[in-house]
């Protein structure tokens, strides 16, 4: 969502013709991302450059010792300024906000400097919240997107991240999604965190109290989440952003309901 407001926002002020839209596939975006930022270019208006990369090359990337977000941008954002470089635009713009300036953890914000990648969003001195309402304000499509962030983030620090990983996340997320949906429970937030010996299911509250007032459903569920993760141990929390991507995080407290 974060992006389509600087897109749309370059659209307005450049115009189509200089402004070009890009997004890195790779094995930690999801197909539905993907499908997503092609639908949303397609509605601005905006030239779309999808650019293959393979983070997973990277060791730095792979190990996943708490800075995995540094690699990655620093593999994505190389080579969108290389594209941006061969068609003769200036600036590359993220849409990093101020919020995320304020984080305790973002080391994807040191390759983005190191780049030279502007942030029109944290530079203007707006948060996630201001951000959702320019997007409402100008009907963008995506403005009441939850947050999506790349399938590795579900992997929690210092569990290697592989290409099989992020594939059992993005099939266990679709059961979990799927198993809710049909019993007509919408899902918003919805993260399937991989562990080093479990896993861990974290919904919106709704979700999560729905579950709750049936527990021979909650089991059901994470029966199959093990099932396709292959871990027979799992549990159903509360959604927590960036619940796996630090130490600090890992050691937070939650409250979760165990499997049995």
């Amino acid at each position: 969502m974060d992006s389509a407001v600087v897109l749309a926002a370059a659209l307005r002020a450049l115009g189509p013709s200089r402004t070009l839209a890009a997004t890195a596939d790779s094995p930690a975006l999801a197909r539905e991302e993907l499908r997503s930022a092609r639908v949303t270019a397609e509605k601005l208006g905006a030239e779309l450059t999808v650019l293959a990369t393979d983070e997973l090359a990277v060791p730095g990337y792979r190990a996943n010792a708490g800075d995995r977000c540094y690699f990655c941008k620093q593999t994505v954002l190389s080579r969108v300024t290389a594209v941006a470089a061969a068609r003769g635009f200036r600036h590359v713009a993220t849409g990093t906000h101020s919020d995320d300036r304020r984080s305790a953890h973002r080391p994807g914000l040191r390759a983005a400097k190191e780049l030279r990648v502007v942030e029109p969003l944290a530079d203007a001195g707006l948060g996630k919240a201001r951000v959702r309402g320019v997007a409402r304000e100008w009907g963008l499509p995506v403005a009441e997107k939850p947050g999506s962030p790349c399938l590795a983030s579900r992997i929690a620090v210092g569990v290697p991240v592989s290409r099989e990983r992020l594939e059992l996340v993005e099939r266990s997320e679709h059961t979990v999604r799927s198993y809710l949906t049909a019993r007509q429970v919408a899902v918003r937030d919805l993260r399937v965190r991989i562990l080093a010996e479990a896993f861990r299911v974290e919904l919106d509250s709704p979700s999560r109290r729905w579950l709750d007032r049936r527990p021979d459903q909650a089991d059901a569920l994470l029966s199959q989440v093990g099932l396709v993760v292959g871990m027979p141990t799992g549990t159903i929390a509360s959604y927590r952003a960036g619940g796996v991507s630090s130490t600090a995080a890992l050691s937070g407290t939650t409250q979760e309901r165990p499997s049995r």
